[in-house]
Formats: structure tokens, C-alpha cells, sequence
């Protein structure tokens, strides 16, 4: 009798044995793929930061005006933050792979407009402003299908792990592009960034047609289709998880300082160096982001989110301050290097907290409605960056501006300066915004489920 309780126990130790093992390599096959569709949209992203560093130059060398940069950049993501809804809405509706292969592709659209444009003579502020309007609207279907096949392809514990690479890829843009576009503008024109990252639509879309078949299709829903239904549902499954509506309002505002700072950066270098300075400047920035990002995707996040998060923006504030205290090149990279190491581990601290605590049916829809309202702030900060730089701070720290000859002493005056000031203030206002979000009981209990 003995023997055979025992020979029972061995068996059943045995099939727990070859179920962990099961689950572990499809586990890791899951990864795989993921992996594969990672890498496509790692170069896509590298694509898209050359043309948005080659167009911040361009614009800014032809009419000298943030107010300019501001405008390409709010017309480049304000039709993917406004549609963001509607592409979670399809990608909860429709096949999440198609999604992907119909932004990624329809994307270059844009580019080739602005190519066109340009090969017939010098560009007009309102074609580039058009081509970059054509652009987002079919990326705007991108991204939500991509954060909702990441939650159909791996199990939750890679959940961070998964956040932390897609920051990588998405990190590209200011890691590689920058140094890469403004080497290539010393020799080249824009002309040649945007036929590059024209070419590069093409690796994407290799590589999503690779994992199709690894994929499992989203079946067209049977239902009705009604875009205002849906849209409404994916509001309700926000607001009625209070700490996630709460935490998406907050980082909202994270998203206007953010905004301020990628719209601002390139005015405030380029009058202390030129365009290949102003790469460097910013690829080693991004190396912050870059060594962040491999952290958490190495050794992951699993606990305490919340207080990462609140710590992470905490941090941020102070080297976001930094940034605008000095007109030496080294102490400006030095700062954006350390602020950027600091994203990932919001960013990720975010993502986890809020996708543990959705269900994956309802996730396309959710984060379609928790990208626009999030990104809200971008576009508050696209409309009003450029306005605040050349009326209000540059003004101010002009040789004869009213601040010039006090706060001037501190942080310099000229050209540029006033955007430095603006910097020092925002990064403030993001402590006092850390401080805030680390006493908020709803942020905290979304660490427990």
C-alpha cells in the first residue's frame, strides 16, 4: 500500500514536473515572437525619430521660430493621440495584426508627400504640417493593437519585462536617431532621412507578417458594430477602476512636462552649438533611457510600483531642472542623461499598475481612451510651448529682458535662456507632482489586486 502511495506521489511529482517545463517553453516561445514583432517596430521607431530630428532642424533653421517647431510637432501627434480611441476600438473589433500592417504601412504615405514636396523645391511650413497630419492618422492604429497583442502573447509575469523592451524600442528615436540624423545631415539633405525612414516600413511589416501565423487572429466580433458604443464602453471600463482613472489624470500632466521638453530641447541647443552637436547632445541624453530600460528588461520590476513610480518622477523633476540651469553642452547631456534613466521605471511602473487591472478583452478600448486622455497633456504642451518660449520666457531673458540682469546671473542670458527658465520651473512643478501622487490611497492599492 505503501509503495503504491509513493509510486503515485513520484507520478504525480513527474506530471507537475512536465507541466512546469510545458508551461515554461511556451512561455518562452511567447517571448520569442514577441521579440520578433519588437524588432520591427524598433527600427520603425528609429525610422521615425530621423525624420522628426531632421524636420525640428529644418524648420527651425528656416524660419528660426519654436512656435514653428511647435506647430509640425503638435500636427504630428495630435490625429494619433485624438484617433487613439478609435484605433483601440478596431483593434478590440478586428484583427489586431491587420492593425498593425495597415498604420505601419500607411504611415510612409505622409513621408512620401513631404518627399515629393520637397524634391520640387523648399517645403512650405503648411505641406510639412499636412504630410505629418497624413502620417499620424495611420499610425493612430498602431499602437493600441500592439499594446493589446503584447497582452494576447505573454503571460503577466512578462508583463514588465515587455514594458521594459518596448521603451527600448521606443527609446530609439532619441538614442540612435538623434547622433545618426545629425551625422548624416553634414553630408546629406533631409531629403535622404525621410527616404530612409520610408525604407524602413518595409522591415516592419517583414517582420509582422513573420509572427502572423504565431499569432492568435482577433475574430471579427458577430456584434454590431457601433464606434460610439464602443467608444462609451471603453470610458466606462476606465472610470470604474477609480485608481487607474485617477493615475492616467496624473500622468497626464507627466505628459505636458514631457511635452514642453521634446518641443523645446532642439531651441533651446541649437543657438549653443550646431545640428551634429545637437544629435550628440541628445543621443547621449537617451542613453539614459536606453541603460533603464535594459535594467528593468534584464531584472524586471515586481513589486512596489507605485513607490517606484512616485520616486522615479521625484528624480526626474530635479535633473528636468537641471537641464535648463546651464548653457555648457556637457552639463546639459550630463542632465538629460540622468532625467532619462528616470522614464523607464515610471513609464513601467505606469503600464503595469494599469494593465494588471483591465481585462484583456476590454484592453484595445482601454488603451485607446487611456491614450488620449494621458496624452492630452502632449498636446497641451505642443500648442503652448512654442507660444511660451517666444512671448513670455525668451523675452524675459533677452540682454534687456526684465529677468536678465537677476535670475541671467544664474543660468545665462540670450537667446534661448528663457526656454531654460521654463525647464527649471517645470522641473519643479513635476516634485511637487511626485510628492502629491506618493500620498494618493488610490494609486497605492493598485499594487494589490
Amino acid at each position: 500500500m505503501e509503495q503504491r502511495k509513493a509510486a503515485s506521489l513520484t507520478w504525480q511529482g513527474y506530471l507537475s514536473k512536465q507541466t512546469r517545463q510545458t508551461v515554461s517553453r511556451m512561455a518562452n516561445n511567447a517571448f520569442r515572437k514577441f521579440i520578433i514583432l519588437w524588432f520591427g517596430e524598433l527600427v520603425s521607431s528609429i525610422g521615425s525619430g530621423l525624420t522628426a530630428f531632421g524636420l525640428g532642424v529644418y524648420v527651425f533653421q528656416t524660419t528660426h521660430s519654436a512656435t514653428a517647431v511647435s506647430l509640425v510637432t503638435l500636427c504630428t501627434f495630435l490625429p494619433m493621440i485624438l484617433l487613439s480611441p478609435i484605433g483601440g476600438v478596431l483593434a478590440d473589433r478586428f484583427d489586431r495584426r491587420l492593425m498593425m500592417l495597415l498604420g505601419d504601412g500607411g504611415s510612409a504615405l505622409g513621408l512620401i508627400y513631404i518627399l515629393i514636396v520637397m524634391f520640387s523645391g523648399e517645403a512650405q511650413l503648411w505641406q510639412l504640417c499636412v504630410g505629418v497630419t497624413i502620417s499620424s492618422i495611420f499610425a493612430s492604429l498602431t499602437d493600441p493593437a500592439y499594446k493589446a497583442t503584447i497582452t494576447d502573447l505573454l503571460p503577466e509575469e512578462q508583463f514588465a519585462k515587455a514594458s521594459g523592451l518596448v521603451q527600448l524600442a521606443g527609446s530609439s528615436k532619441y538614442l540612435f536617431s538623434p547622433i545618426l540624423a545629425g551625422m548624416l545631415l553634414a553630408v546629406v539633405d533631409i531629403e535622404a532621412l525621410l527616404f530612409i525612414d520610408i525604407s524602413t516600413v518595409f522591415i516592419t511589416i517583414i517582420t509582422i507578417s513573420s509572427v502572423r501565423r504565431c499569432l492568435v487572429a482577433k475574430p471579427v466580433s458577430k456584434k454590431q458594430f457601433s464606434l460610439a458604443k464602443d467608444l462609451k464602453e471603453g470610458w466606462q471600463v476606465l472610470v470604474s477602476r477609480k485608481g487607474v482613472f485617477a493615475l492616467t489624470l496624473l500622468m497626464t500632466v507627466v505628459t505636458f512636462y514631457m511635452g514642453i521638453l521634446q518641443t523645446l530641447f532642439t531651441p533651446m541647443v541649437l543657438p549653443l552649438s550646431d545640428a551634429k552637436t545637437l544629435g550628440i547632445v541628445q543621443s547621449v541624453s537617451a542613453t539614459g533611457l536606453l541603460l533603464g530600460s535594459l535594467f528593468i528588461g534584464i531584472f524586471s520590476v515586481n513589486q512596489q510600483y507605485a513607490r517606484v513610480l512616485s520616486a522615479g518622477l521625484f528624480t526626474a523633476g530635479i535633473f528636468f531642472s537641471l537641464i535648463g540651469i546651464s548653457t555648457n553642452i556637457f552639463v546639459i547631456a550630463a542632465a538629460g542623461f540622468l532625467f532619462f534613466a528616470t522614464l523607464p521605471f515610471i513609464n513601467t511602473s505606469a503600464d503595469v499598475l494599469i494593465r494588471t487591472h483591465i481585462p484583456n478583452e476590454a484592453q484595445g478600448r482601454a488603451w485607446g481612451m487611456i491614450g488620449v486622455i494621458s496624452q492630452f497633456g502632449y498636446i497641451a504642451a505642443y500648442a503652448s510651448a512654442g507660444l511660451l518660449s517666444d512671448y513670455v520666457f525668451n523675452p524675459l531673458m533677452e540682454e534687456k529682458g526684465l529677468l536678465a540682469t537677476t535670475v541671467g546671473k544664474w543660468i545665462g542670458s540670450g537667446q534661448g535662456r528663457g526656454i531654460g527658465l521654463l525647464f527649471i520651473i517645470s522641473g519643479i512643478l513635476v516634485i511637487v507632482l511626485a510628492l502629491i501622487m506618493a500620498r494618493m490611497k488610490l494609486i497605492r492599492a493598485l499594487e494589490t489586486k
